[in-house]
């Protein structure tokens, strides 16, 4: 596995606003403070999300892509693809690879961060359809789509040469193998998911529940008491 110190540049991919500050925002701040290039690439615009009636959908969508770059630059994200596909009419299929195919050659990373593709009904928030159809094809465009040449050959004729990405960290997989310390950026992981003020009924009891699910993470990773933690699980596809 990398260490978070070797990794250069970094691509995640979720299936809506939010997915990625609730599973690896610590991660990201941590990557980004040592100097390594980020991007999100976001699936839909999260049309289907929040609480409040009085929004239209197409409002929706522009509220959240701008409660998204906020929550980004508050973990030192700058470079954010936003995809638009419809929130909640996500399918893992060719359409999608192509399009997470060509993300990956345009930004070309060592590490592509992601969705768990494992229905978990112990979990069943973390296993929206959408979460799993996106963890499956971002996983199909890192092997085999976006390495080979003979895939999607309209991105070649486009330019984009062919990547290999060297691993594939699976954010809320249910047998998680890797932890990272997040201790010293757990204010800044707070402060990105408070950003997305449209999804949070009770802003005060969703930060006491990351808190507690990160510091219980942490106990899981052995790393002691007034820690903090995310899990991933460690795909190796070099």
């Amino acid at each position: 596995m990398l260490s978070v110190d070797e990794i250069d540049r970094a691509l995640v991919i979720t299936a809506h606003p939010d997915d990625v500050d609730f599973g690896g925002a610590g991660t990201i701040a941590n990557l980004t403070d040592r100097g390594a290039k980020v991007t999100y690439c976001i699936v839909t615009d999260g049309q289907a999300g929040g609480f409040d009636d009085s929004i239209p959908r197409p409002k929706m969508a522009s509220i959240r892509r701008e409660e998204q770059t906020n929550a980004a630059r508050a973990v030192g994200v700058t470079d954010l693809v936003f995809l638009g596909w419809m929130d909640g009419a996500v399918e893992s299929g060719l359409g999608l690879r192509h399009d997470l195919s060509r993300v990956i050659r345009e930004w070309r990373p060592q590490v592509v961060l992601t969705q768990s593709p494992a229905l978990n009904l112990r979990r069943i928030y973390a296993s929206h359809p959408d979460h799993l159809a996106v963890a499956q094809s971002a996983i199909a465009a890192v092997y085999p789509d976006a390495r080979n040449p003979y895939a999607f050959t309209d991105l070649l004729a486009d330019g984009l040469e062919p990547w290999s990405v060297d691993e594939i960290w699976v954010m809320g997989h249910p047998e998680p193998d890797e932890f990272v310390d997040i201790t010293s950026q757990i204010d800044r992981k707070i402060a990105a998911l408070l950003c997305h003020e449209s999804q949070h009924r009770d802003p005060s009891g969703m930060v006491e529940r990351v808190r507690e699910w990160n510091s219980e993470t942490a106990q899981v990773a052995g790393f002691g008491v007034n820690r903090f933690a995310e899990a991933f699980t460690v795909v190796d596809t070099r």
